[in-house]
């Protein structure tokens, strides 16, 4: 099987599922909209396409005309990858100039994977945005998303058939790992997400604080992971509460994720919105019990109360009553740990994710063929 992908080549997402599909014997090769350098897969022997679709922004305030110029030269140099690759399926990630420029191209079967904000907020900030939107679905053999409640709001767009394949992970590397775990003793709330004020840092640190106003600072230990734009805001959050046992340890390798996890008592992801809670997953199998907002996206992942305790969105009340909920229940902190690695052992293995990928494309291929 012969797949061109269409999608940015520096997303972490897309290197792993390019990576994952020639692992399981597809042909893959990849038409990224955003350059990145020849050698950027290394060994892996993976072609690569590359347009610099945005380079637009870089001139100043974007031109209407410049703007549909450099999408018309991609559609041109996607066109000129399939004319080389000759692909079997098309698959294009992100349903926003990606899919856009695969649709209309006109080659079939075309599958479109829509990510979160693409079909969350991308179709609501103008009515072209909805009828590209539209457009790129109406030409499309397949829709996957990653989880029911976003397919969902696809098929507002799309009446079709949506395939769900959430965005698992490798049990083998995520797993517990009892040498990184806290020391005894040592209570930590860990939290693995971009500064950005969509993903409620601010709550988790001042729900902290709360907490330590509350129980002392002795044994209690905040640990903030990631890099973005809002990572000074946040320094300056936690040091205006007086927070000194917080730390920021800034964006660390997805290789060191299951160390991290590990690290932690509990995982905390309070995001004001989430299309899928990957993160979630990440922790979950690692036998790390989570606490999560009720953002779309973790409802579906997380089982309250068995794997994690879901709380309402921007809620520091609720959020510092589940901190301190697992503090003073370490038996209850273990048995939702376990019963998290279950639930993602039964429902987010990626080896299985890759195998229902697979799959749908053999049958929009033997459909479309028909």
């Amino acid at each position: 099987m012969k797949v061109l992908i269409v999608s940015d080549a520096r997303s972490t997402h897309t290197r792993r599922w390019v990576k994952s599909l020639k692992d399981s014997g597809v042909e893959v090769a990849l038409f990224s909209p955003n350059p990145v350098s020849d050698n950027f897969f290394g060994t892996e022997r993976i072609r690569l396409y590359c347009y610099d679709l945005f380079s637009y922004k870089r001139k100043g305030k974007p031109a209407p005309a410049r703007k549909i110029l450099r999408h018309m030269g991609a559609v041109r140099a996607l066109k000129r990858a399939i004319k080389i690759e000759q692909p079997e399926l098309l698959h294009a990630h992100y349903l926003t100039s990606y899919a856009l420029i695969a649709a209309l191209t006109r080659f079939h079967p075309l599958v479109i994977s829509v990510w979160g904000s693409d079909i969350y907020e991308f179709p609501h900030l103008s009515a072209l945005n909805r009828l590209t939107v539209k457009y790129s679905l109406r030409h499309a053999e397949r829709v996957c998303s990653t989880s029911h409640i976003m397919a969902r709001e696809c098929a507002k767009y799309y009446s079709g058939e949506i395939t769900v394949i959430p965005f698992g992970v490798d049990t083998s590397l995520f797993r517990k790992m009892e040498e990184y775990e806290p020391q005894k003793g040592t209570f930590v709330v860990g939290t693995v997400k971009t500064m950005a004020p969509k993903y409620g840092i601010d709550t988790l640190i001042k729900a902290f604080s709360t907490v330590v106003k509350k129980h002392g600072s002795g044994s209690l230990k905040l640990v903030i992971v990631g890099d973005g734009p809002c990572l000074e805001e946040y320094r300056q959050l936690a040091a205006s509460l007086a927070l000194e046992n917080v730390e920021f340890r800034g964006r660390v390798e997805n290789s060191l994720l299951p160390q991290v996890y590990n690290s932690f008592s509990i995982a905390a992801s309070i995001s004001n919105s989430e299309s899928f809670g990957v993160v979630a997953v990440e922790a979950m199998a690692c036998q790390c019990p989570v606490i999560t907002s009720d953002a779309d996206g973790f409802t579906e992942v997380v089982e309250n109360g068995v794997t994690g305790i879901i709380v309402p969105r921007a809620d520091i009340q609720a959020t510092a009553m589940a901190i301190e909920y697992f503090m003073e229940n370490p038996g209850i902190r273990e048995r939702m740990g376990a019963a998290g690695r279950e639930r993602v052992l039964r429902l987010y293995k990626w080896h299985d994710n890759v195998a229902a990928m697979i799959q749908t494309y053999r049958n929009c291929i033997t459909e479309y063929e028909q």
